[in-house]
């Protein structure tokens, strides 16, 4: 580990929320579910902000059985924050007001960020933000039916390096009344390939000195959570495929941004292996059956033995195992002493870029036209 940086200022407001230290766990599909939530909350020590899974308008106005069960949040989640995904204003709004008037959440997030191409295709996630007016239709929306409830948004620098969109987004947004907002250091072109341009950040927090900017992208340990906020000005970090595997990241966050830079966690592979089980247990209770909460399980162990010293047929064993008892035989035949590995605190996750995005047919020909938007364009299913 490098020479240890100072921490920075550590608060950051959401509305009427304090977040201290400004940590966010970004919304990942499948992955931020209360689970793993209640796994990121206790290695933090409750301190931080800690979001759903992104959820679709559609399928929380219809009261959609999968997304009811993903908006459950555990009774010492305070605050309770919700993802939405949209694409037409009125049922935006129309989710937004439900959330606000059943007491659903106290923190609504709009996703302009995603890039995957179910999405995009849509006019969704880091498309939307192309199309200004549309834009500012579903933030007027949203603020307008939310009441009281802070709404924020988490963006991308736009489609691709032709059509930068995160200005325009970011003052359209202050202009709305929105919270806050997050901008991942990438366009949707590059997917999660290359390097985070952190200097989009930076003029972002220039652009918008209303409101707090959230820096997100290529935040791998505590070190570049704080590198980034002194680089860039940021109010705070998102925090997202650094911590697969690692829920503990977020103590290390936390002893930063207070100034205990010696106290960043190194699991041994016995911790850890504790930790993969407790995890495969919550999701069980969650779900409500034990084999499908081990199966939802196996697509973190990859994730959670990085760099550990653990022969290619053991991971294979353990990524099909279907019960508690199967996972914790095959963990206890590995060198549980084994010390945390260098390089496990590097890159995780997918890394593909430079895609072609898949977007509505004649999206890019006017920035200002809503008419590319379909009438099937809002997803009926939740989880990304």
């Amino acid at each position: 580990m490098s020479t240890p940086v100072t921490a920075p200022a550590s608060l950051l407001r959401i509305g009427p929320h304090a977040v201290q230290p400004p940590v966010v766990l970004a919304p990942m599909a499948g992955i931020t579910n209360a689970p793993f939530r209640t796994l990121c909350r206790e290695f933090s020590g409750g301190k931080g902000l800690f979001v759903s899974e992104m959820i679709t308008t559609r399928a929380l106005v219809e009261r959609n059985d999968k997304t009811m069960q993903l908006i459950r949040f555990d009774a010492t989640e305070q605050p309770r924050s919700i993802q939405l995904y949209g694409v037409d204003p009125a049922t935006v709004g129309k989710a937004v007001r439900m959330i606000a008037e059943e007491g659903l959440a106290d923190h609504i997030d709009l996703n302009f960020g995603c890039p995957v191409p179910k999405v995009t295709r849509k006019g969704g996630g880091s498309a939307l933000p192309y199309k200004r007016n549309l834009l500012r239709a579903i933030l007027r929306e949203a603020v307008s039916g939310a009441g009281d409830l802070p709404v924020t948004m988490k963006m991308r620098k736009g489609i691709n390096d032709d059509h930068i969109t995160y200005l325009d987004a970011g003052r359209i947004a202050v202009e709305e009344g929105v919270t806050a907002i997050a901008l991942h250091g990438r366009t949707a072109a590059q997917h999660y390939g290359g390097t985070a341009d952190w200097d989009a950040i930076a003029r972002l927090k220039e652009h918008v000195p209303e409101i707090p900017v959230l820096g997100n992208g290529d935040i791998w340990s505590a070190e570049d959570a704080l590198r980034m906020v002194r680089e860039t000005g940021c109010d705070g970090v998102v925090v997202g495929r650094g911590c697969l595997g690692r829920p503990w990241l977020f103590a290390d966050l936390v002893a930063a941004f207070e100034g205990r830079t010696d106290a960043i966690a190194r699991p041994s592979l016995r911790e850890v292996a504790d930790v993969m089980v407790r995890h495969a247990t919550l999701l069980g209770e969650w779900i409500g059956d034990e084999a499908r909460g081990v199966i939802d399980f196996r697509k973190h162990v990859a994730w959670y033995l990085k760099g550990f010293a653990v022969g290619s047929d053991m991971r294979k064993r353990l990524a099909i195992t279907s019960s508690l008892a199967d996972l914790r035989s095959g963990l206890d035949e590995l060198d549980l002493d084994q010390a945390w590995p260098l390089g496990a605190d590097g890159p995780r996750g997918r890394t593909s870029g430079n895609n072609r995005v898949v977007l509505p047919e004649g999206w890019l020909q006017d920035p200002y036209d809503c008419a590319g938007v379909s009438e099937d364009a809002e997803l009926d299913t939740s989880g990304g």
